[in-house]
């Protein structure tokens, strides 16, 4: 079993999985490249799903699947205990890492990934998305949903194969309370809605916009080619929007990540699924980040949670914006 441990330095749970140093891959030299080896085909690939647990969602097409959703084989949550945090002594606190830990294989081609994705793909990966956030919000234990997608071995991918997890916690993040308390902060209603309405006046950090959603290089940007993808429905959870909004934000992340890779190759990243906590009723925004991984995070950035972004997002939409006209 998982375990949870506070840090009582800033209040944020830290996971402790053991098992998952078992993972062949674990510890490999860095920037090594992600594969299956020839002695180990790749568990995603069609016709080798045996080496998968069942699924838990398919999506066929033509008579063989398009997409795939199981459970992890080294899930770093697991189990459906209550959340019950046991003090060990004045500063020891921990906790059972329950929860839920599935892989989503969106394409069956290896070779493929979210840039070469159809319109018509691009919708269905989000609402089979939908379909698992609201399986995951039927769980009387989980109180958050984190869906990701890490694109190469520097962001942390373990297998070539284009996939994406879902992990359902049994508590809400520190990162997500502190944008919680964000937007109630904020006194002109919605920030996200506001900060649509602002980036399409001044045009500098947009990267490309239509009437469902807009994609910016974030003013408060962290890092290099950092980009923002917002519904500007007004919706708390990606399970409120509808479809039309969906696949817009599918063609959206599909067109962002084909723009990235126009403007500075294919670089490893990181995709984040921003979403309000299960079943919360207070202000929110769902989002989706894009964070390249073009720069190592050093020891003032640890230190401090400081981050230094060596290119203006302003820079960073224009480039994207010029590669994505002569693409």
């Amino acid at each position: 079993m998982s375990q949870l441990r506070l840090n009582p330095l800033t209040g944020r749970w830290v996971t402790i999985v053991a098992e998952r140093a078992e993972r062949p891959s674990d510890f490999a030299p860095r920037m090594a490249e992600v594969e299956a080896g020839p002695d180990r085909p790749c568990p995603f690939c069609p016709g080798n799903e045996e080496a998968t647990a069942p699924s838990l969602e398919q999506l066929d097409a033509g008579g063989s699947w398009k997409m795939r959703v199981m459970p992890n084989k080294y899930p770093a949550f697991y189990g459906d205990e209550p959340f019950s945090v046991h003090h060990l002594g004045p500063v020891h606190v921990e906790a059972e890492a329950s929860g839920i830990h599935e892989v989503f294989v969106y394409t069956p081609d290896h070779n493929g990934g979210l840039h070469s994705l159809s319109d018509v793909d691009a919708a269905d990966m989000m609402r089979v998305l939908q379909r698992r956030f609201q399986e995951h919000a039927s769980a009387t234990n989980l109180r958050f949903t984190q869906a990701i997608i890490n694109h190469g071995r520097e962001a942390g991918a373990s297998l070539a194969h284009p996939h994406g997890q879902l992990l359902g916690l049994p508590f809400v993040p520190g990162e997500v309370l502190e944008e919680q308390r964000g937007f109630s902060r904020f006194e002109g209603g919605c920030i996200l809605c506001a900060t649509v309405e602002a980036e399409l006046v001044d045009g500098k950090r947009v990267v490309f916009a239509n009437d469902d959603v807009v994609c910016i290089c974030p003013f408060w940007s962290g890092s290099p080619f950092e980009m923002m993808i917002i519904p500007r429905s007004h919706d708390l959870h990606l399970t409120d929007s509808n479809d039309a909004t969906l696949a817009a934000m599918g063609i959206a992340i599909r067109d962002a990540i084909a723009h990235l890779r126009e403007a500075v190759g294919d670089v490893s990243f990181n995709l984040v699924f921003r979403t309000a906590p299960h079943h919360y009723t207070g202000a929110f925004h769902w989002y989706v980040s894009i964070w390249p991984k073009l720069v190592t995070t050093a020891g003032f950035e640890r230190g401090t949670g400081v981050l230094i972004n060596i290119v203006p997002p302003e820079t960073a939409a224009a480039h994207l914006r010029d590669v994505a006209v002569h693409a």
